[in-house]
């Protein structure tokens, strides 16, 4: 009997640890205002009828694009940034002055 009930007790307390867990980040068909919360950085990258797209930066490389309609998840992108530079390539002019 004693270890009946030392074995659901500790079966209660591990399931009540899972609920202090870290959340899920995204998740297809969260509301927009839970996304809002979670993300505080995100900002309105396009604005098309019934579709708003939040754009969050991931670091310097990487952004992800959440697409919502009528308040609900239903797409997520994962991009990476180009940059906006490009290396100067060398120059041939040393080799036509031969």
């Amino acid at each position: 009997m004693k270890y009946s009930i030392v074995f659901t007790f500790a079966l209660i307390l591990l399931g009540s640890c899972a609920v202090f867990g870290p959340r899920a980040e995204f998740s297809k068909g969260m509301s927009e205002r839970q996304f809002l919360r979670q993300n505080r950085d995100a900002v309105i990258n396009t604005l098309d009828g019934e579709f708003t797209t939040y754009r969050v930066n991931r670091g310097e490389t990487f952004y992800v694009l959440a697409t919502f309609e009528d308040g609900k998840l239903i797409k997520l992108e994962e991009r990476e940034m180009v940059p906006t530079w490009m290396p100067q390539q060398p120059s041939n002019q040393n080799n036509n002055e031969e």
